[in-house]
């Protein structure tokens, strides 16, 4: 019946068909009438009326009879032409015109899509994806036709694979939100970030960011249209024009690509696992992953600009790594050593065993890649052609390795390094900068290395003199020319002797004398290997917590001394022995209790620093009760601290700068004894023991202090014992001696003597203070005897009055018998007859008597003298007298006897200016 159809009617049987999808009709139709349903015609139809949704399988066959001219194979089957067969030719026509049929060609068509074929194709694809969002049904349409036209494949390699791979296979939880069309006109740098926006995002995907490379990225480059300088070389041929010639100014030449190296650095300066994955499991633009629909067509010159470009990315990745870890560091290794593999160059060891052999570097690095000027390259355009750090060179990649080798030798030892810090170090070459790395380095061995293994220490000495030079050669360094390595401006002695104090701080001793002196090429000089030990030393010392020389850092301190370096330290030496006077000095301070700040318990450091050491004593009379009684132990005390150096005025001298001359220390010595003596005075009187403070004085103050040098200690002390005063809480003397069995009396009779001692040794403008003083003491001195004379002569009246009235007569007899004897108030009164009271003293004759005081010790001969005239008369009137005046005639010469040493030459010498009467004559 079809045969009797007309052209109106074929079409719209065909539309017919096409709507309801029945392309076994719609072929047998096709291969009836070929005439009138012509094969653009047929496409057309198709394009419009089939379903979207339709698999592309089932009517995939249609398409390639129809590209093949002929339907010789095809079955036809029975054509149902009822749809039709009821409208008249005028209604057919009208309806024909109706169809608007979409024509095959489109804007921005392919220059090299001319056929109807490649046409249909082309926007079948897109209304599939856009219509109905079967972009996985797209292979299957295309895949028969990738060699029927260039812009097919093209199509299927470089849009439809990574767009499919990208939403079905890989993230199609993340899909990319555009269709395939408008994926395709997307800017490049854009659907490049696209593509590779779910790539590494998780760490468990990380071995999957290599897949990620291979399949989105290589296959989305396969198209011309990537590439700025193909759109202007339409006919290009292989080797003609140049790359970046061909290319706008300021364009690339495959931005696309571009785009994915920026990618790259920019993963490795916020995730350094996912550039280093990436790099390890891709080898760049020739690794693609095509799906076995095309292959790679570049030519030698975008081959090579695309693996320099990749080249220069990996590098600055390495760069980039901001974390200063092991792994982080073995990754940039990796990457390196991957890149250099690219390149063709000298194969790179594992790094493990490069570390281990540390091979040498410095003569395979060129001047042009190690100048100062290079160093702004590390954090600016890492990826310009110009930077000639990460340019695919063999010098370039070997002084990569150097500095990632320097930086990972820094992170395992505990000081962190990151790539670009010791980058920076090695090109910049500044001495202060690399002094204060070395010096964290060995800081960091020194507290974290193993303590007893000589086998690391050596090997750490290996690795940071290689870090000065990698690896030159001896001699061949030289100013015009210095070691290129990170530590190449330290000089080599700055490091052996840090490293020799790592040694020595680590109790290495027998490692230190094998290297350093028993070692024939002897790397340290003897005068740097005293200095070495004394500085470990004092350190050890600086860092104890114990001031006990048996413990800690003290004890340490004493090994180093004496045990480091035998043949070299001579016990003798005046340094040592100021380390041998501090640590005696320190140990001393050990047993007592001494806090210098609330909640601080003392430590060695602060004796050694302290700006006044001896005021320490001070603290622990304070702190420790009774301790003033261990005179002797705090003189040693400030014995050492005088010879330790801690009272220098330049206290540098505790190193080992010089001796300090005998007649300074001498000096210092005498002071800090005065000092020590008047604290202990001033505790004793704190804690009511007058009778410690007394002792001190009177035996103490005149072996330390002359009158031609008045002292700024002993006078106070002495003052301050003269003015004490007894209270129910001083301690009571255990012997008395010759002197009054009157506490009160005794007590004055002290005090006065301690205002004596005053007197003698204050200087000029503190006398009136010591004399007023002096003088309240005689006065109650006086007092106290008068009250004691009057308490004896109503004791001896009492008496009288009980023998009066004995029996037996004997009052009279006795009282006819009785000699007349002087009272003792009698005897008092003569011998204070001569005036001896110090209110008519001025002040100009008490300075005038500071300047004589020489005269002392004659004129208490003299008074001596008229005492002792004074006696033999008393005795020879009355050699009755009792034990009770014998003892008041001891107290008044006591009392004369302090009065005249402190004041005789004022009234022998002076006294007739202030009209003082001279002393009675001898009775005798």
């Amino acid at each position: 019946m079809a045969l009797l159809l007309s052209p109106a009617k074929l079409v719209l049987l065909a539309v017919h068909f096409a709507v309801q999808a029945d392309i076994g009709s719609l072929t047998s139709l096709a291969a009836r009438h070929g005439a009138i349903l012509r094969k653009e015609l047929l496409l057309r139809i198709v394009l419009t009326y089939l379903p979207e949704t339709l698999p592309s399988s089932a009517y995939v066959g249609l398409l390639e009879q129809l590209e093949d001219g002929g339907f010789n194979d095809t079955e036809l089957e029975d054509i149902d032409c009822s749809a039709v067969t009821a409208l008249s030719e005028e209604d057919a026509t009208r309806k024909v015109r109706k169809l608007r049929l979409q024509p095959l060609a489109f804007p921005d068509i392919p220059a090299d899509a001319e056929d109807e074929t490649t046409l249909f194709l082309l926007r079948r694809a897109y209304k599939v994806d856009e219509e109905a969002g079967f972009l996985d049904q797209l292979p299957s349409l295309l895949m028969p036709f990738l060699d029927h036209s260039p812009c097919i494949r093209t199509l299927m390699v470089s849009t439809i694979l990574p767009l499919l791979r990208r939403n079905c296979e890989y993230y199609p939880q993340e899909p990319i939100p555009y269709t395939l069309l408008g994926f395709q006109e997307l800017p490049d740098r854009v659907a490049v970030n696209l593509l590779l926006s779910q790539t590494g995002v998780r760490e468990t995907d990380l071995h999957l960011v290599g897949r990620d490379l291979k399949g989105l990225v290589g296959p989305w480059i396969f198209n011309e249209k990537r590439w700025k300088n193909r759109r202007n070389r339409s006919s290009a041929q292989p080797g003609q024009g140049n790359l970046e010639s061909d290319a706008e100014p300021g364009e690339a030449v495959c931005p696309g690509w571009e785009q994915v190296m920026e990618w790259l650095t920019s993963q490795a300066s916020k995730s350094w696992r996912v550039a280093v994955s990436a790099i390890e499991q891709w080898d760049g633009p020739g690794d693609v992953d095509l799906g076995g629909w095309g292959a790679m067509w570049f030519n030698d010159e975008e081959q090579d600009h695309l693996e320099h470009a990749y080249a220069r990315a990996a590098l600055a990745c390495a760069y980039l790594i901001p974390e200063a870890s092991p792994d982080s560091l073995d990754g940039a290794y990796r990457i390196v050593a991957k890149i250099a593999g690219l390149l063709d160059q000298e194969p790179m060891a594992p790094v493990q065993s490069t570390l281990a052999i540390l091979p040498p570097l410095a003569e395979h690095i060129t001047s042009a890649v190690s100048a100062a000027k290079h160093a702004t390259h590390l954090r600016n355009n890492l990826l310009d052609t110009s930077n000639v750090l990460t340019s695919p060179t063999p010098a370039s990649t070997i002084f990569l390795q150097g500095v990632i080798l320097s930086a990972l030798l820094l992170t395992k030892a505990g000081s962190p390094c990151t790539v670009r810090r010791a980058g920076e170090l090695a090109l910049l070459q500044d001495e202060r900068e690399q002094r204060i790395e070395a010096t964290k380095l060995i800081t960091a061995l020194t507290n974290n290395g193993p303590k007893t293994d000589d086998k690391f220490w050596i090997k750490a000495r290996n690795e940071i003199l290689w870090l000065r030079d990698w690896g030159a050669e001896d001699g061949s360094s030289s100013s015009e020319n210095p070691p290129s390595g990170i530590f190449g401006q330290v000089k080599r002695e700055f490091l052996e002797v840090e490293l020799l104090k790592a040694l020595l701080a680590n109790t290495r001793y027998k490692l230190a004398r094998s290297i350093y002196e028993d070692s024939p090429d002897h790397p340290l000089s003897k005068a740097l290997l005293e200095n070495t030990v004394y500085s470990t030393a004092m350190s050890a010392y600086d860092n104890a917590s114990n001031p006990n020389r048996t413990r800690g850092g003290l004890k340490k301190c004493d090994e180093i001394r004496i045990k480091a370096l035998p043949k070299t330290i001579d016990k003798s030496d005046p340094a040592a022995k100021r380390i041998e006077a501090l640590l005696q000095a320190t140990h001393i301070l050990s047993e007592y209790r001494l806090v210098l700040k609330q909640g601080e318990p003392f430590t060695p450091i602060v004796l050694r620093v302290h700006k006044d050491p001896i005021s320490i004593i001070e603290k622990i009379l304070e702190q420790n009760p009774k301790s003033y009684t261990r005179l002797q132990d705090f003189l040693d005390l400030g014995n050492r601290m005088v010879q330790a150096g801690l009272t220098a005025a330049n206290k540098d001298k505790l190193g080992h700068d010089g001796p300090i001359l005998d007649q300074e220390q001498q000096e210092q010595r005498l002071t800090a004894e005065k000092r020590i003596t008047a604290m202990c005075i001033d505790a004793a009187l704190t804690e009511d023991d007058f009778e410690t403070a007394y002792s001190y004085v009177v035996n103490r103050l005149s072996s330390l202090s002359t009158a031609s040098q008045p002292d700024d200690y002993l006078w106070k002390a002495a003052l301050q014992a003269g003015k004490y005063r007894r209270t129910a809480h001083t301690i009571k003397p255990t012997h008395f001696g010759t002197t009054s069995g009157n506490p009160e009396i005794r007590h004055l009779e002290q005090r006065i003597e301690c205002l004596s001692a005053a007197l003698r040794i204050a200087p000029p403008p503190t006398l009136q203070e010591i004399i007023n003083a002096f003088r309240r003491a005689e006065e109650e001195l006086v007092a106290a005897i008068q009250a004691e004379d009057e308490q004896e002569d109503a004791w001896d009246t009492a008496g009288d009055t009980i023998y009066g009235h004995m029996p037996g007569g004997f009052n009279a007899t006795s009282t006819a018998q009785k000699p007349s004897a002087p009272s003792t108030s009698s005897r008092r009164h003569q011998a204070e007859e001569a005036p001896m009271s110090l209110f008519d003293l001025s002040k100009a004759s008490v300075m005038s008597a500071q300047r004589n005081l020489t005269a002392l010790s004659s004129l208490q001969r003299s008074a001596g003298l008229e005492r002792s005239a004074t006696n033999t008369s008393s005795t020879s009137t009355d050699h009755t007298v009792g034990s009770d005046g014998e003892d008041n005639h001891n107290r008044v010469r006591k009392r004369d006897q302090l009065r005249n040493a402190a004041m005789g030459t004022l009234v022998s010498g002076v006294g007739w200016l202030v009209g003082a009467p001279a002393p009675p004559p001898n009775d005798s």
